[in-house]
């Protein structure tokens, strides 16, 4: 496999940064987890537009163009023929000094890997989720705003650490005020009779490009799709609950908290979902070829 890194593409043995970039030091960078399906980058325009969201929000500034990272993300993807897998896209501060002042990097760090990614089993795609209520409070949007994607994931992966000593794959993250924000990797919907729901940004969720498209296929569909501040009480008495992620698609969520979620099934409605999502990701993106 080989790495694009800084401009060139590099075998896996020989993609090497600094011990003294920022992103080692102090997860100072932005990233975006992107995937290919049938040959094509899907939703690439999406991502990439959001990696420069992120950066411009920490002072980070992308020393190529948009451009320029598009034809490198699908060079990449061609280079390793990753036509049906995932596309790591990193920027990191660059190397500086040991002190926090980012201003002594000069210089970035663009790194793109291709791979596989398996979030859950196929068997949790058939029967659904189980999901408890994570201890570890979400991010306050004015300390480390969710929507920045950050490589600084500390929160996500203390919460995901209490999924893993509980027995189950995923858990529900609550902000400051105790209403729901998101699961530690991945956005998070109800279905209530016929309205979708789902935390806003300002609780404390990534604007989740996978959320936008649920969001969009459900309004066509003919749904009441709309953002609202959740709780856990509307989670245990929604009709159907999902998760929504680029590398874990859509997803059933059938307990939580030891209360069944609807029939304790995938629900209807989230199955006619996930259909119409993997049509769509089927059909377009961009061609690697």
């Amino acid at each position: 496999m080989k790495i694009y890194l800084s401009g060139k593409l590099v075998q896996e043995k020989d993609a090497r940064i600094s011990v003294f970039d920022h992103a080692l030091l102090y997860g100072d960078g932005v990233f975006e987890g992107i995937r290919t399906y049938n040959g094509r980058v899907f939703m690439l325009k999406e991502h990439i537009d959001r990696l420069y969201r992120s950066a411009r929000a920490i002072d980070l500034k992308i020393p190529i163009s948009k451009k320029a990272i598009f034809k490198a993300v699908v060079m990449t993807c061609k280079t390793n023929n990753n036509m049906n897998g995932y596309v790591r896209l990193i920027v990191t501060r660059g190397k500086g000094t040991l002190g926090l002042n980012p201003y002594t990097c000069k210089r970035p760090e663009i790194i793109i890997i291709t791979g596989k990614i398996q979030l859950y089993s196929p068997k949790l795609y058939q029967h659904g989720l189980k999901v408890i209520t994570a201890g570890t409070i979400r991010n306050h949007t004015e300390s480390l705003n969710p929507s920045i994607k950050s490589l600084n994931y500390l929160n996500n992966i203390m919460a995901k650490i209490e999924a893993i000593n509980s027995g189950v794959e995923e858990v529900i993250m609550l902000n400051v005020q105790g209403y729901v924000a998101e699961a530690s990797g991945d956005n998070a919907f109800i279905f209530k009779d016929n309205r979708l729901l789902t935390p806003p940004t300002s609780a404390g969720a990534l604007e989740g490009i996978t959320r936008n498209i649920a969001m969009k296929l459900a309004g066509q569909s003919g749904y009441e799709v709309g953002e609202a501040m959740l709780t856990r009480y509307d989670l245990y008495n929604a009709d159907e609950m999902f998760l929504t992620g680029t590398a874990a698609e859509i997803i059933s969520v059938v307990e939580m908290d030891r209360r069944t979620i609807g029939s304790g099934l995938p629900g209807k409605k989230t199955v006619e979902l996930t259909k119409q999502f993997r049509r769509l990701a089927a059909e377009t993106g961009v061609p690697i070829a």
